[in-house]
């Protein structure tokens, strides 16, 4: 009897013990499946917070490149809107010795047709050099603006008030909207002291 016992004892331990064997596998499965999830929705989550991130970034690059292409855009077009800047520059010294050629004629009061010639060829000159944008500056009576004029030299003057340009050296131009020379001038320091007595 004793060994019959202890042989259903043998058979139901091992069926006990395979049981809870089982019981702990299913339970062990069970938590590493929750444990798997966890780490699934940690990996989702950091994907779509980096996903995110990049999303911000590539959005960012996109913003300053189309800062850049504008910029770019506005160099270019100032860069042709003044790109004959140069060449009038050049031109600027013919112009002031058909000026001179002129003024000496008109105070020689001779060879009037050399003066005339002259005369045709500056306002020829004048009006090419206008289709480019160039404008001549008034200075003559006009008040002393630092900013478009150099003073060259101050005189007293009864005529002028002081600060008003009573002659020009050389004539000051823009180039559409841009100062391309100030004007050289006198400018007048207003009556001279004593000057009516």
């Amino acid at each position: 009897m004793d060994e019959k016992e202890k042989a259903e004892n043998s058979e139901t331990e091992p069926k006990a013990e395979a049981e809870e064997s089982g019981e702990g596998y299913l339970q062990t499965s069970g938590e590493e499946s929750e444990e798997g999830s966890d780490d699934l929705l940690v990996q989702l989550s950091e994907a779509r917070s980096e996903a995110h991130d990049l999303e911000d970034r590539m959005l960012r690059l996109a913003a300053e490149f189309e800062n850049y292409k504008r910029r770019a855009q506005r160099e270019r077009e100032t860069a042709a809107k003044y790109a004959e800047e140069d060449l009038l520059k050049e031109l600027l010294p013919s112009l002031d010795n058909l000026e001179r050629a002129i003024e000496q004629g008109r105070n020689t009061g001779e060879a009037s047709a050399l003066l005339e010639g002259v005369e045709m060829t500056q306002r020829v000159l004048m009006a090419s050099l206008e289709k480019f944008g160039l404008k001549p500056l008034a200075s003559q009576g006009e008040v002393f603006d630092p900013n478009y004029h150099e003073a060259m030299v101050m005189e007293p003057s009864d005529e002028a008030p002081a600060n008003t340009i009573i002659n020009e050296y050389q004539r000051g131009y823009f180039y559409k909207d841009r100062l391309l020379r100030a004007a050289k001038v006198v400018v007048s320091s207003g009556p001279e002291p004593g000057g009516g007595q």
